[in-house]
């Protein structure tokens, strides 16, 4: 019993040993995924591909664990997907649906959450993204976050509690003295949510001030940045908040000494909601961070007053309160630009043709400027048949796709830049286009060619090599 016992306390202090030894008792074998996403003291985990089976050792070594500081579960099932009413791909949801999407499952996820939240004294973030947690698993949930004692980061991003579901985890955050920021983003709240989130600030705001008369007394000035309370809320990506959420924060945030952030993307709020919260920084000189952006009913020069306005506020602010970013539109439809080509003729082996293109700036070597030094040559007509012979009508069409007119038949310019590159491809008749190119000097072979490069300097002669 002894030994047991010892074995059990060694175990709390090895997350991944513990999990090990409890996979060997249950007569399975311990997930890559677990191993590959655990750190010293943190476990991040995506759970969409795990089964129902392998769930009990995991929750198990979570539940009884103390030296884990950040805890991740996140699953990117789209929930509702299945129940869009499109028959043609519903048995392929169903084959696709995750094992986290059960009750019973995600009950002894919030099980083993308290579990660990009761016991460590370290851990101090909480993701739980993309679960379905029903009124039940909330319940479990706050009772942990009560008796959490270091937890700062509580997350339930894209999980549709509503504002039922954020009511009951409002009453166990209001009481809490360790966490400082919450994200809501995506869970289906409307402007009854921002209410209860409003109605937490005011109770901590007036427990605050009545800490802070304590300490003011005897000529003390009270500390108003190591007080306990939440510093940060993200609300993004709920579109019912609209003005009426907007204006029950405004209300809380005229006379609020200790928010430092509000994160409002995407929360459909309207110039009415702005002007509101633009009242409110009147009087407010903490907020640093007030982010209404992604909401296109605010005008454009009430959007920046607002946030102006909370940029005088951040002059001296910590560096740990910052915007959030989201990647752009524009990256992601982002396209290669088009390369120039001109088809010389076509036959038994295909087409020729010549594509010119421009390389990126990061490709010219510094502290150099692009010269551009301009040759032509005109090659003695060759007899037709062999190598390198280029019939006139070929040449002048070539001339006047680049904008140049036509002297004499035979002659065909060629324009050299440093830093500009000339990439000529032959491709065939059952090569594609998108073939990589070829250098100019393996494919261009001709005596005047080399002439012109005598009089370039041998670094300039590397670039055009290159």
């Amino acid at each position: 019993m002894i030994e047991s016992v010892k074995l059990r306390r060694q175990y709390m202090l090895d997350f991944y040993s513990h999990y090990e030894h409890l996979c060997e008792l249950q007569g399975s074998v311990p997930l890559k995924a677990v191993k590959a996403n655990v750190t010293q003291d943190t476990i991040d985990l995506i759970v969409d591909h795990i089964k129902t089976t392998d769930w009990a050792p995991l929750l198990n070594a979570i539940r009884h664990n103390k030296t884990l500081t950040s805890i991740r579960i996140r699953s990117l099932h789209q929930h509702g997907l299945e129940e869009s009413g499109v028959e043609r791909y519903k048995t392929y949801f169903k084959r696709r649906i995750p094992a986290t999407l059960s009750k019973d499952l995600t009950g002894q996820v919030c099980k083993a959450v308290k579990g660990c939240l009761s016991i460590s004294d370290v851990l101090k973030n909480l993701e739980l993204q993309g679960l379905l947690l029903r009124e039940r698993d909330l319940t479990l949930l706050t009772k942990g976050l009560a008796a959490a004692s270091s937890l700062e980061s509580v997350s339930l991003a894209h999980c549709p509690i509503g504002d039922g579901g954020l009511e009951t985890v409002c009453q166990s955050i209001k009481n809490t003295a360790t966490i400082r920021s919450v994200n809501f983003t995506a869970c289906s709240l409307t402007w009854r949510g921002a209410e209860h989130i409003a109605n937490v600030l005011k109770h901590q705001a007036m427990r605050r001030h009545g800490e802070a008369w304590a300490e003011s007394l005897r000529y003390r000035r009270p500390d108003l940045e190591y007080m306990t309370g939440l510093r940060r809320i993200t609300l993004n990506c709920n579109v019912l908040v609209g003005d009426r959420g907007a204006s029950a924060f405004a209300d809380c945030l005229g006379e609020d000494l200790w928010l430092k952030a509000l994160d409002l993307q995407q929360c459909g709020i309207s110039n009415e909601g702005a002007r509101s919260l633009l009242d409110a920084l009147q009087t407010n000189a903490t907020l640093v961070v007030l982010d209404i952006r992604k909401n296109p009913l605010i005008g454009h020069s009430l959007m920046k007053n607002i946030i102006e306005k909370v940029l005088k506020n951040g002059n001296n602010a910590n560096s740990e309160y910052k915007w959030l970013t989201s990647p752009s539109s524009k990256d992601a439809l982002r396209t290669r630009p088009r390369k120039r080509t001109i088809v010389l003729g076509s036959g038994r082996k295909g087409k020729a043709t010549i594509r010119i293109g421009l390389l990126s700036k990061k490709s010219v070597s510094p502290g150099k400027k692009n010269t551009y030094v301009k040759e032509s040559y005109s090659p003695k007509p060759l007899p037709s048949g062999t190598k390198g012979f280029l019939p006139w009508r070929t040449a002048e069409r070539a001339r006047r796709c680049r904008g140049r007119t036509v002297d004499r038949a035979g002659e065909l310019p060629v324009e050299i830049q440093t830093g500009v590159p000339v990439k000529v491809t032959v491709e065939s008749a059952s090569t594609p286009e998108t073939e990589d190119t070829e250098d100019l000097d393996d494919v261009i072979h001709h005596p005047d060619l080399a002439k012109s490069l005598d009089k370039i300097n041998g670094t300039e002669y590397q670039q055009l090599e290159v």
